[in-house]
């Protein structure tokens, strides 16, 4: 296993780290495989309030000396804080769960534009800091689904130790993307990454010409291999989560994380990951290229940012998140397709002639309907 320094927190930590949000239905195996990824030197697990059971387990699975293998990440759930005590109460229970007197490192989970609002109205930032003076936690964070210029402001707003965001070799410019990567970690934050593969949904929904693609490129590595290897090859990364739900998974993730080493991936390897990204994207729905010669919308509609979104929920089927950064990051803060008044002058600068109005209709419609 390799190990990398996380932020300015002074912790060293595993460059693979567990996830605990997809635990096999079984808690022996769950308990068993916790212990087998910290007895191969994985001394980072992430788990939360919100993950069913998890914190329930992962407690039960840091018994008999295994708590002082690992360091603990998991999450404050901001959906159920309705006044400042709360933060506070949820924390204890956490505790409890995870049977120990402090946690790692905590996060305020999934601050989406009305999570965000409700820790600035009940000063999570102030809970945070006196947590810490209390040694309830040692390490203040936060988790985010949502636009770049949103993590922007967060990441600029508090002094945070460290970020979790979502990335993949398909969200390289979704979400926070690569350039909220770097930003946050010119800072010092230390950022971990989660959806390394969203959630195992990309490799449901592989295009065969990737596969062939990656069949005849020299270096033989599967398209896990090579997507977890996208990532480690930034320096900025610190953790790469992955929640595995067999042991299977793990050992073959183990194996991968022995050579996660920054900066191994040559011009060729880039331009590989690339074309894999570029078959992807050519199945997209609509044809959007992110130019962004439509921008700046004069109602504030993210116009690409909702394309791209759409795209990649349609790659994805079912997968939750694109809808939900939709439905909780977007249309909160005003830049949505519902404020879209049919100018048009949109058209007049795109370049595909796409008629961009009727598509953000169509993309509102999809994203707001009730299953």
């Amino acid at each position: 296993m390799q190990y990398t320094q996380f932020g300015k927190t002074g912790l060293n930590v595993s460059r693979f780290g567990l996830g605990c949000m997809r635990f096999p239905s079984s808690e022996k195996d769950a308990i068993e495989m916790v212990r087998y990824a910290l007895d191969h030197g994985v001394n980072y697990i992430d788990t939360a309030y919100m993950y069913k059971d998890s914190e329930i387990i992962t407690g039960k699975a840091l018994k008999d000396g295994y708590r002082n293998k690992t360091f603990i990440a998991t999450k404050n759930p901001i959906w159920h804080i309705s006044k400042h005590e709360d933060f506070e109460k949820y924390l204890d229970e956490e505790l409890k769960r995870l049977g120990t007197e402090y946690i790692d490192v905590y996060l305020l989970h999934n601050l989406s534009h009305d999570n965000w609002e409700k820790v600035r109205k009940f000063d999570g930032f102030s809970f945070l800091d006196k947590m810490v003076q209390k040694g309830k936690i040692r390490h203040k964070a936060f988790s985010f689904h949502g636009t770049l210029s949103a993590f922007k402001e967060i990441v600029d707003t508090f002094d945070w130790e460290m970020a979790q965001i979502q990335l993949n070799i398909l969200d390289e410019t979704l979400q926070a993307g690569v350039e909220g990567l770097k930003y946050a970690a010119d800072k010092g934050v230390a950022m971990v990454i989660m959806e390394p593969l969203r959630g195992g949904f990309m490799l449901n929904n592989v295009p065969e010409e990737v596969y062939d693609l990656i069949s005849h490129y020299p270096e033989k590595r599967s398209l896990v291999e090579w997507c977890f290897r996208w990532l480690y090859n930034m320096p900025e990364v610190s953790v790469i989560l992955s929640g595995t739900n067999t042991l299977e998974q793990l050992k073959d993730n183990l194996r991968i994380f022995n050579d996660s080493a920054p900066n191994v991936m040559t011009e060729e390897d880039q331009n590989l990951i690339k074309k894999i990204r570029g078959i992807f994207e050519s199945k997209n729905s609509i044809g959007c290229t992110g130019c962004r010669y439509c921008m700046p919308c004069p109602q504030g509609v993210s116009i690409p940012e909702i394309f791209r979104l759409y795209n990649s929920n349609q790659l994805m089927k079912s997968h939750w998140v694109d809808k939900g950064v939709y439905r909780i990051s977007l249309l909160p803060s005003g830049s949505g397709a519902d404020q879209c008044i049919s100018c048009e002058l949109c058209m007049e600068q795109c370049p595909q002639g796409l008629n961009i109005p009727i598509l953000l209709k169509k993309v509102h419609e999809e994203f707001t309907a009730q299953p």
